[in-house]
């Protein structure tokens, strides 16, 4: 494909410890899939959940209405079932249910063959003085750069 999708969920790596990531297919209808080409969606609230069967779902995930879509286009916060294999699926069920973990969407991209894929990680929620470390890391990682590009030249 000419343009590549990327539609990324920024605030995932600040608020959460990202320990395990897996890459999971996404149940779409046609016209969920033709509003993702259009980068039309928005991860940036959604996180994932079991329901009672052991499947795994994403939740507030928004893809916008198709423009061109008929009375049956798709609901924008529809839940939407996503695809792994059944021993990941166990591995995550257990780690979620056990230890207070959970799964967050890093990154909603489409593949060379044309089918939409979801970045998924296993999380755990930091705390404030965690975020803290972080910004002070990402300012003192800007003054360096800086230092360094004013004698390059």
């Amino acid at each position: 494909m000419q343009n590549q999708i990327h539609i990324k969920n920024k605030r995932a790596r600040f608020e959460y410890e990202l320990i395990e990531e897996y890459t999971a297919g996404i149940v779409l209808t046609g016209t969920e899939i033709k509003s993702i080409r259009n980068s039309k969606a928005s991860i940036s609230e959604s996180f994932c959940e079991f329901n009672d069967r052991g499947e795994l779902f994403t939740v507030n995930m928004n893809i916008e209405e198709y423009a061109f879509g008929t009375r049956f286009n798709h609901k924008p916060k529809a839940q939407r079932k996503l695809l792994l294999n059944k021993k990941e699926l166990k591995k995550l069920h257990k780690e979620v249910s056990n230890s207070g973990l959970t799964i967050v969407p890093l990154r909603l991209f489409i593949t060379d063959n044309g089918f939409a894929k979801l970045r998924i990680a296993l999380a755990r929620g930091k705390k404030l003085y965690d975020k803290r470390e972080t910004i002070k890391d990402r300012d003192n990682k800007r003054d360096l750069d800086r230092i360094k590009k004013s004698f390059k030249k």
